[in-house]
């Protein structure tokens, strides 16, 4: 049956069943579900997936029809959602976890009440939302989920920052509280620091009085890149090649050896952070974007007693945790909001979709967090 012919409905969000129909069927279909539904959704436009691979080879933007809002249920028309580097994983197939195919691309993002279920009492029509615990299907114009999976925001929030704080903020303030006590005058060590995450644990380490030391890729305007990082909070700032030292402490000056290290990169970075921590720290791992494994010289093992620990945001998601997160989430929007944590993002609307995917996959040079504003 060619793609052009079928229309995709997608009941996921509550583990509904996701299948598909012939086009010249679906005004039946949709009149079958009129017929036992006292609501539903509006019609609604989607970043389809039916296979994994490139996203810019998979993905299309196709017409969703509507989907029930049972008694329980909100309905919220999304406003803004990034492209997130695990939703291009998502689609390619490489990522942990994978909604089941055919699936609506995105992870996170903000929207706005439209309709509700008849049992939904504390929600309202306007109320600003994220989901909550995050799941996939933020790609589309409406989402149906049941009440207790949104988290309701105050209205004076930036969207973008909103439709952004589940993912990488909230992953920088939970590795900087999960597994090191830090004291004022401490230091973090961390490579990636030009990313969000990277960004997020600079400003917050400094807004707690804890030194970071930071390390980057060797790229062109490295310099422009230190002093951007440095006026966010930044104590140190090197190259990779700067590190191809024997003993990188000499790079400390006044500041303590770091108790606890970031690492989102894999192979030699990851070694320079290593060699910066101090006797017994650790290093937690969260991502591997050079694709080279973690590796330890055994005296890093048995004199200095490091700790190796990965994190994982989607699993600590997926536990009674992610309810205490959304006071996480409500202070992060809040220093936001005052200035306190900021971070460069590109607002797309969504019918640019393939150019905001290009620019994310990199293939139009370097570009800020594509946002996708509906």
């Amino acid at each position: 049956m060619a793609a052009s012919a079928r229309i995709l409905v997608l009941k996921h969000l509550h583990g509904r069943t996701s299948c598909y129909f012939n086009s010249v069927r679906s005004n039946r279909m949709v009149s079958s579900i009129r017929a036992y539904s006292s609501k539903l959704s509006p019609p609604s436009k989607g970043v389809v997936y039916e296979q994994h691979g490139s996203p810019d080879k998979v993905t299309r933007v196709i017409d969703l029809p509507p989907v029930e809002i049972k008694e329980n249920d909100v309905c919220v028309k999304m406003l803004a959602s990034p492209i997130n580097p695990s939703d291009i994983n998502r689609i390619q197939g490489v990522y942990p976890v994978r909604p089941p195919l055919p699936a609506v691309g995105g992870y996170e993002g903000v929207g706005q009440v439209h309709d509700l279920g008849s049992a939904v009492k504390g929600l309202s029509l306007g109320d600003l939302v994220i989901p909550s615990p995050p799941s996939s299907g933020a790609w589309q114009t409406y989402v149906v989920k049941e009440e207790s999976l949104w988290h309701k925001l105050d209205k004076d929030v930036s969207l973008e920052f909103a439709s952004t704080v589940t993912v990488n903020p909230l992953t920088a303030l939970l590795m900087l509280d999960d597994f090191v006590t830090l004291n004022p005058g401490d230091a973090i060590v961390q490579n990636g620091s030009t990313s969000i995450v990277g960004q997020c644990v600079i400003q917050l380490a400094k807004l707690r009085g804890v030194h970071s030391i930071n390390i980057i890729r060797d790229r062109a305007g490295a310099e422009d890149v230190k002093e951007r990082l440095k006026k966010l909070g930044a104590d140190e700032v090197y190259t990779e090649s700067q590190l191809e030292v024997k003993n990188v402490k000499g790079f400390l000056g006044a500041l303590p050896e770091p108790a606890l290290g970031f690492n989102c990169v894999g192979g030699n970075s990851s070694s320079s952070v290593l060699k910066f921590l101090r006797q017994g720290g650790t290093m937690v791992t969260y991502g591997g974007m050079s694709k080279k494994p973690v590796t330890v010289s055994t005296s890093a093992f048995i004199f200095k007693d490091l700790t190796l620990r990965g994190f994982w945001l989607q699993k600590l998601m997926n536990t009674d945790r992610a309810v205490d997160c959304r006071v996480m989430i409500d202070y992060l929007l809040s220093l936001m909001r005052d200035g306190k944590l900021k971070y460069e993002m590109e607002l797309v609307p969504f019918d640019k979709f393939p150019v905001a995917l290009d620019k994310a996959l990199g293939k139009l040079g370097s570009h800020p967090k594509q946002i996708l504003k509906f």
